[in-house]
């Protein structure tokens, strides 16, 4: 999975998207058009990312229809990660896993995991883009292969 990124970069990556716990994510609605929402996540340990929403939400409807989405983390200092991947629906059992890990991550969802109307995603990622624009020259890296 390393595409060829150095330790160092792949490193890099890791801790900057752990050190985020609210993202963007942009998803397409039924006409095709883009819709975006602020989400808190977790990261797993291949990158793949985890939050949760409500059914009564766009991004929900959104995700039932076309699984692709789009995140954008950070933006602070010149530094960003262009993240994409697949949404896919967390079994009970993960939901459970994901539960436990994710209120240690993310302690401000407390008050949304336990409640019905709540449906929690993995996204594996297809490509990750790591972006400083507050170097010169800018550093730039991507990470596209992953198993």
């Amino acid at each position: 999975m390393t595409n060829g990124l150095l330790s160092h970069e792949l490193e890099k990556l890791r801790a900057f998207i752990a050190g985020h716990k609210i993202a963007v994510l942009a998803t397409v609605d039924h006409y095709s058009l883009p819709e975006a929402a602020v989400v808190g996540f977790s990261m797993g340990e291949n990158f793949e990312l985890y939050f949760g929403t409500s059914v009564d939400t766009r991004k929900f409807e959104n995700i039932q229809k076309n699984p692709r989405v789009a995140l954008v983390i950070g933006w602070d200092k010149g530094k960003t990660v262009q993240y994409e991947g697949e949404a896919t629906e967390l079994s009970d059992e993960e939901v459970l896993n994901y539960q436990q890990t994710a209120l240690a991550d993310v302690p401000s969802i407390a008050k949304y995991v336990h409640k019905q109307e709540m449906v929690f995603y993995k996204v594996k990622p297809k490509m990750i883009k790591y972006t400083d624009v507050s170097t010169h020259p800018w550093e730039v890296f991507e990470l596209a292969e992953f198993n």
